[in-house]
């Protein structure tokens, strides 16, 4: 019930409540706390039960855990009727990233040794079986590659 109160939050919820409630009405509110949280759970056991008894024996296996996504699908993976393992198995991503990692990075060997030789021998990039090289700047546009100024248009 309380997995994510550590120590040290414990101590300030006790110096916290001796300083409101003060020592000697401590153990009454204390008790009086025990006593709702009690209740409280007398009343979830008891409406669990009402509806376990409704539900019929078709449902004798339900619990309201399964109710929890997470709990539900890892009952369900665990249970494996409809072959999720094999499909879950069937994908080993860490392969596929390294397959993918190993081919481009060799892909960008093979291109810049490639684009190096061609552009000094040709000068264009469709030597290199017309993959664009990403690696290098595009060329700056000369003066006279400018589109002409048409004054009617601003």
């Amino acid at each position: 019930m309380f997995n994510d109160i550590g120590p040290l939050e414990l101590v300030t919820i006790v110096v916290l409540a001796v300083l409101v409630f003060g020592p000697d009405k401590l153990p009454k509110v204390i008790q009086d706390v025990m006593r709702t949280v009690r209740k409280i759970r007398e009343f979830s056991e008891s409406a669990k039960h009402d509806i376990r008894a409704e539900l019929g024996p078709e449902f004798k296996d339900f619990e309201f855990e399964d109710l929890n996504p997470k709990t539900f699908i890892r009952k369900q993976l665990d249970n494996d009727e409809l072959g999720l393992k094999e499909i879950r198995n069937g994908f080993d991503i860490k392969k596929e990233m390294a397959e993918v990692t190993e081919a481009v990075h060799s892909r960008d060997t093979d291109s810049s040794s490639s684009s190096s030789g061609s552009s000094a021998s040709s000068g264009s990039s469709s030597s290199s079986g017309g993959r664009i090289d990403m690696t290098k700047k595009p060329e700056e546009p000369g003066k006279d590659d400018r589109p002409p100024f048409d004054s009617d248009a601003t």
